[in-house]
């Protein structure tokens, strides 16, 4: 089976994806017999074409490495050429849209789901804004045109997130969803908890490590975590919440004060998103909680993150882990790829 890929943003993740695509394309087609050629490469000034097969993704990425641009690249670049012509013009099955989150209008992201679902392509994303922002408009267009879309990269890059949700509770009755679904504002209240630093020296190493931007407001107010919240419950129950909806208090107040008395409580105090079902209504909320330490979230420390189901007929279900970083969103970017190609039968996950 042959997927032809158009992929939408060239930063870090979507070069990584390329990387990890180019390194693994032998082993995904002897393994699952699954052929994935990228097509084409959209960038912000243009992009990369393969008007006859697939992009040579090795020579594509030494260009770029050593200062060249997408539109560029000798013998497929188009300067100047869109994502949304790019999507409507070139053979292609899946998009991937990598291109950066942008929470006021979502765009370029928007426009190139829209102009994938017209033209009959499945779409797998890392980018959390078209659908924390647009969801019901663009899940609407993929039930009308027959396409998937796959956003398990968006809700918390390799920690599988929604894996765990939709295909291993399937037929049971979700009842509660817990996680902690930022590392930085896990790193930062773990060194609180272990280590008695403030919370300002905590986020200083945060940002000397890499892990917290320069201006982490998104992070440490609780606003990364809402908005993955939001896919998880709009996806899991069919709803269509937006950030206006869904109350979000980050750790900005938390002191050691705080910290000290919950341990001494025998708790931890964690931002946990939470989504629970309450009288046949789904509630949402981001905050500081204090977890008992028989929590299955209680212990997961550092930038580590954890997402845990409460469910009817299985139980409680928790996963932890996943790596953070452009290499596992890379990564569940390639899982959704396999999926849409060869399990899945929904509007994807």
């Amino acid at each position: 089976m042959k997927k032809r890929l158009i992929l939408c943003g060239f930063g870090n993740v979507g070069r990584t994806f390329a990387q990890l695509l180019a390194e693994r394309q032998q082993a995904v087609a002897h393994k699952y017999g699954l052929h994935l050629e990228l097509t084409a490469v959209v960038d912000i000034g243009g992009a990369a074409v393969a008007t006859d097969g697939a992009l040579p993704v090795g020579r594509l990425l030494s260009h770029v490495k050593q200062g060249g641009s997408v539109e560029t690249f000798e013998g497929y670049g188009r300067p100047g050429l869109t994502g949304n012509k790019v999507l409507t013009t070139v053979a292609a099955e899946m998009l991937v849209e990598t291109t950066p989150t942008n929470l006021k209008d979502a765009e370029p992201g928007k426009g190139h789901m829209l102009a994938a679902l017209e033209s009959g392509k499945d779409i797998v994303t890392a980018n959390k804004g078209p659908l924390v922002l647009f969801y019901r408009e663009i899940m609407d267009l993929a039930g009308k045109k027959g396409r998937c879309i796959y956003m398990s990269a968006a809700t918390a890059a390799a920690l599988p997130t929604l894996d765990v949700g939709l295909l291993c509770l399937a037929g049971a009755r979700v009842l509660a969803v817990e996680g902690i679904l930022n590392g930085t504002t896990n790193y930062i209240l773990t060194r609180m908890t272990l280590e008695k630093c403030s919370y300002e020296a905590a986020l200083r190493a945060a940002q000397e490590m890499g892990i917290a931007e320069t201006d982490p407001r998104l992070d440490v107010e609780g606003l990364d975590t809402r908005n993955k919240m939001i896919l998880i419950a709009n996806r899991l129950f069919d709803k269509n919440f937006s950030p206006a909806d869904v109350p979000a208090t980050g750790i900005t107040g938390i002191t050691l004060d705080d910290i000290e008395n919950a341990q001494m409580e025998g708790m931890v105090i964690k931002l946990i998103g939470e989504c629970r079902m309450e009288d046949e209504t789904v509630r949402l909320q981001v905050g500081p909680k204090r977890l008992g330490m028989d929590h299955p979230l209680a212990a997961v420390n550092f930038s580590e993150k954890g997402i845990s189901y409460l469910s009817d007929t299985m139980g409680r279900v928790t996963v932890t882990g996943g790596k953070s970083s452009p290499v596992g969103a890379a990564a569940a970017l390639l899982k959704d790829l396999i999926h849409a190609s060869l399990f899945s039968t929904d509007a994807g996950t």
